[in-house]
């Protein structure tokens, strides 16, 4: 800072002010270089986690694609093969009939295990047909009484409804193997550019996010994508899950590529 005066000396006192003015206007500026490296490393914090969970949609994507395509496959072939072969045994194989009818059920039990484990990791009918259908066959599997209102127009961006499913699929798990609970309610509506995912249930209550309960990345997924899920279970009252996650893009990676 430079001070200069035409019209004589400046006040007593004059350097020691300015000196003070120049150290708040340098502190002032620091702080808002501060803010705003800080600013932009969370926005480079926020893309990397929406990258890191994009990775691992399409990693599980790829194995459900290979277990469908590759190993479900050929176990059904060997298992037909088994069937044919064993229609085709002379009379009198009855025990080596029934041990091939044992390995050929085993086979299809496998199967059967390979599909559920596929539909775990990426449900082809979410990547097909969206998120409605996938919470109405995931629904549909579920081993408890559940009403679900799901009001949506058309597909959504993918992280928002891979995001939507999992934590459904993840909430519902829990209240069968922890919650005793009887029934829940899963209510899915899209408005003012926001999917709101409400989930509650009849059980016991007591859940939160330091008892392994797979709460954590759900949290950690719908936060990457611009989102927030809060988790209300108090002990003998049930459990809700209430997420929310905009439906536009918010400098994250969210279009679909579909």
């Amino acid at each position: 800072m430079v001070v200069a005066s035409r019209s004589g000396p400046l006040p007593a006192g004059t350097e020691a002010r300015l000196a003070g003015f120049t150290e708040l206007a340098a502190t002032a500026i620091a702080n808002a270089e501060a803010q705003a490296a800080l600013a932009a490393s969370r926005a480079q914090l926020a893309a990397s986690r929406a990258r890191v969970v994009a990775a691992a949609d399409e990693t599980r994507r790829r194995i459900e694609r290979d277990l469908h395509d590759g190993t479900q496959q050929r176990l059904i072939s060997l298992a037909l093969g088994l069937r044919v072969a064993q229609r085709r045994l002379p009379a009198g194989q009855q025990d080596v009939a029934a041990q091939w009818s044992r390995t050929a059920q085993g086979l299809t039990d496998a199967i059967e295990e390979l599909r559920e484990i596929s539909r775990g990791l990426h449900p082809a009918v979410l990547e097909k047909r969206g998120l409605a259908p996938a919470l109405r066959e995931l629904v549909r599997r579920g081993s408890i009484p559940v009403k679900l209102d799901v009001r949506v127009s058309g597909r959504l961006p993918e992280p928002v409804e891979t995001a939507a499913y999992y934590t459904v699929s993840e909430a519902l798990t829990n209240t069968a193997k922890h919650a005793d609970a009887t029934t829940a309610d899963i209510e899915v509506a899209e408005s003012g550019g926001v999917l709101h995912v409400h989930i509650s249930d009849d059980g016991r209550g007591g859940a939160d996010f330091s008892h392994g309960s797979g709460l954590v990345g759900l949290k950690d997924r719908s936060e990457a994508i611009g989102g927030c899920l809060q988790l209300d279970s108090p002990p003998g009252a049930g459990t809700t899950l209430e997420i929310t996650l905009p439906l536009h893009d918010r400098g994250l990676p969210l279009e679909s590529g579909r």
